[in-house]
């Protein structure tokens, strides 16, 4: 509904009055901030110099102490009022271009006033009056813009509900402080503001998305009850930027008790911790942690083993055929499936009755504790106890062995031949010790001095061993892990008449190829670490309260499990959609309906979102019908041309082809271009074959961000990132001819946000030749090729 030409040159004055007092407040902290700066710079010049430094005697090294802490404080202090004062000027400074993006009047029931709240993406008060100017789109009131129709309403506060009337719900669109649109709405967003923002080009960074948070959106945003949240949603339909909003809101609800290094972020790569790292910041907020699983994995095992990265165990899937790929596939397959997770455990309570694979325990080349002794110890420890608690008693066990052979050690000649190489400083230490012990009655001095001494050359040649013990080393986990897959009838018995891959013997061999070499497959990788926590025990993180895990349709059951057991205070949100699963491990399990079970969790709340806006209706019409369920999948309005496939007789002219695309598009203003190859061997080839005629940028698995331009990516990981327009290198059956591959060719498409391009050299995949013709243009290139999708 288009407002009155008085009404849109009054909302100017006031976008120009806040505006003016925003301009105000900024050159206030501007000033603050300089003079901050100028005493921080002082305090570190002269920090010494206001330091009364004297060591003399205790009382002056506490002064000294204290001194130092004073000074520290102090800058300290001034450190966080020139952050604060830099974080809030940065804000608003993107206030000033758009204060704010949405109003909504509303009266209290009760009360006789009706009150104008101005949301934007932070809440700026008038200091003089302390009125609120602009409220923050997080805050409690400000739901009803997102979720409510004019008329009777009510929101939810932290002090209980408040009811009243929406009289008026009014969005803007701001560009460096001038109103670019501006009207009157009854829904929750109105399409105009939606087609504005979709309608621009792309960026290599994500961009938060306040201004157009859909009803839907809104509740997965300010969800408090669940301690499980799944999030179930189409390409496009906003599941990472709600996650990211949701992290903004939850720091804003729970500010004072909650910060950014309390919340993790799992995402699929480092290039997508580029790409969504600008979102959080924009708002005011600092970035939580983020890692990938990889990530995870490398931190717990990568010091002992090799790992496989799970992207060059997609190409390795990818690339490769024949019955190698076949027992490949369904190692991986298994091995990330409920049916393994079922037979480990199994194979752990067998453990606890029979006894684990040990280490005997060594102390210059010499068995101190054997692996037979610790087996027969193991053994007599109480059953019922949980296998890591008897592993901790094992390991306290050891040690007061290590005491007994310790007393030994002391006595012997290679101890003295020690005591003559200790350095000076050594004998001061063991001098200081002397005196501060009682007299040994009935032992001279040097008797004496010679116990010390040798306490400390032996303390110190036993420190790695006990350093081990404590680290559990004396437990061979690999063996263990190994022994699983010796005898391909254990686990067979284990299964309980459960069905093992067809492939099974060749599994157990390729396996046992790999762990003799220490070499860890990415399949193998997190069974082996969640067989080791279960035997070791976990470091958990008690200090982590939220974990968002992205794309969690690639994430087996032991990763889930894992993460549960690293972070067990924390509240879990996850967010995926099955059609995208395009790991090989994941594309036939989903995973979704088995998260409360994993996570065993009573209080889950699960959102789907259908709706999809990142694409053009066009491309979305398209996309849907790539797979089976696409027509749950509802596409927002916003029209763009057909996807074009291109089909060609002879391969040799698909650079040609795709070059003069490229142009034709870069030419047409779209930002970001991506040629998306199936694999990245296929990258290597189009690459060789572009720069010819020109300029792209090759995006791997090493490559941390990306600019604007012309790039080329593998399928897998494009996945989260959207561009402007996309260009399928190969759309053939050559390229994506089987149905296992169907996933992969979906998430590739959804890409686009404005336009789709599909090149074909041969045949057209099955995919495409399912679409109806009238949701795609055809041209055929260099002759008739015959078959070609199918007419609606």
């Amino acid at each position: 509904m288009s407002v009155t030409r008085e009404e849109w040159e009054k909302e100017q004055q006031r976008v120009d009055e806040v505006t003016r007092k925003i301009g105000e407040r900024m050159a206030e902290l501007e000033r603050r901030a300089g003079g901050l700066k100028e005493e921080i710079v002082d305090i570190r010049r002269h920090f010494w110099d206001d330091v009364t430094v004297n060591l003399e005697d205790p009382d002056d090294a506490l002064e000294t102490a204290a001194s130092i802490k004073q000074q520290a404080e102090v800058l300290a202090e001034r450190e966080r009022g020139f952050r604060s004062a830099d974080k809030e000027r940065n804000v608003l400074s993107r206030m000033k271009r758009s204060p704010w993006f949405g109003r909504i009047d509303f009266r209290e029931s009760g009360e006789t006033e009706t009150e104008r709240i101005y949301l934007g993406i932070s809440s700026f008060r008038d200091e003089e009056t302390d009125e609120f100017l602009v409220y923050d789109w997080r805050a409690p009131i400000s739901s009803l813009y997102y979720d409510a129709a004019p008329g009777p309403v009510s929101f939810t506060t932290p002090g209980g509900t408040v009811s009243g009337e929406l009289k008026l719900k009014r969005q803007y669109v701001i560009r460096s402080g001038k109103i670019v649109s501006l009207f009157d709405t009854g829904v929750t967003i109105g399409d105009e503001l939606l087609q504005e923002v979709l309608g621009r080009q792309s960026d290599v960074r994500m961009k938060n998305i306040v201004s157009t948070i859909q009803k839907e959106q809104n509740r997965i945003i300010r969800s408090e009850r669940a301690r499980l949240l799944i999030v179930q949603g189409a390409a496009g339909s906003g599941k990472t930027s709600t996650a990211l909003q949701r992290v903004a809101w939850l720091l804003y609800r729970y500010r004072g008790s909650l910060t950014a290094d309390q919340i993790v972020l799992f995402s699929p790569n480092p290039m997508f911790n580029a790409y969504i790292s600008t979102v959080l910041p924009e708002l005011g907020e600092e970035n939580t942690k983020q890692l990938t699983f990889r990530e995870l994995l490398e931190q717990r095992l990568g010091d002992k083993y090799r790992l496989e990265d799970p992207l060059a165990q997609m190409e390795e899937v990818l690339t490769s055929d024949g019955e190698k790929n076949k027992t490949r596939i369904a190692a991986i397959r298994y091995k990330a499936s409920p049916a393994f997770m079922k037979l480990l455990d199994r194979y752990l309570e067998e453990l606890g009755r029979e006894g684990l694979v040990f280490r005997d325990v060594r102390f210059r080349e010499e068995s101190i504790v054997t692996a037979a002794e610790i087996l027969k110890q193991f053994r007599v420890t109480a059953p019922e106890t949980r296998l890591e608690n008897r592993i901790r008693q094992l390991a306290e066990w050891i040690l007061a062995k290590l005491d007994e052979r310790a007393e030994e050690e002391k006595k012997k000649d290679w101890v003295d031949e020690e005591i003559q190489y200790l350095d000076a400083e050594t004998y001061l230490k063991g001098d200081r010790r002397l005196r501060s012990q009682e007299k040994s009655a009935g032992r001279d001095g040097y008797l004496r001095q010679r116990d010390v001494l040798a306490d400390i050359v032996v303390s110190r040649a036993m420190k790695p061993v006990r350093r081990q013990v404590r680290n559990l080393r004396f437990v061979d986990t690999l063996k263990v892990y190994r022994r699983l897959f010796e005898s391909p009838r254990r686990a067979a018995r284990l299964t309980d008449g459960g069905e093992l891959p067809e492939h099974w013997a060749d599994i157990c061999r390729e396996t046992l190829k790999r762990l003799d070499n220490r070499f860890l497959s990415a399949e193998d990788a997190t069974p082996f670490l969640y067989l080791t926590e279960r035997i070791e025990g976990t470091e958990i993180d008690n200090t982590i309260r939220h974990v968002l895990i992205d794309e969690a349709q690639d994430y087996s059951p032991f990763q889930f499990a894992f993460i549960r057991r690293l972070y067990p205070r924390a509240r879990i949100t996850v967010l995926g959609d099955f059609n995208q699963a395009i790991f090989a491990h994941s594309a036939e399990q989903d995973i979704f309906a088995a998260l409360p079970r994993l996570f065993n969790e009573d209080s889950v709340e699960t959102f789907v979102l259908s709706k999809s806006y990142r694409s053009t209706r066009p491309i979305v019409e398209f996309t849907r019908k790539l797979i089976p369920d696409g027509e749950n999948i509802e596409p927002f309005n916003r029209e763009g041309a057909k996807p074009k496939l291109t089909v060609l007789k002879e391969r040799s002219s698909l650079p040609d082809l795709v070059a003069g695309r490229i142009r034709e598009l870069l030419a047409a203003g779209h930002g970001t271009v991506a040629v998306i190859c199936k694999t990245a061997r296929e990258c290597h080839e189009a690459c060789e074959a572009l720069r010819e005629r020109i300029p792209v940028k090759r995006i791997t698995a090493e490559t941390a961000s990306f600019d604007k331009g012309a790039l080329v990516i593998p399928s897998y990981l494009a996945k989260g990132i959207e561009f402007d327009a996309v260009i399928v290198w190969d759309a053939s059956r050559k390229a994506y001819g089987e149905e296992r591959d169907r996933k992969l060719f979906y998430t590739t498409c959804t890409r686009a946000m404005h336009e789709l391009h599909l090149f074909c050299p041969g045949e057209p995949n099955p995919f495409v030749k399912g679409v109806p013709r009238d949701l795609v243009d055809v041209e055929e290139v260099g002759g008739s090729v015959k078959e070609l999708p199918a007419q609606s």
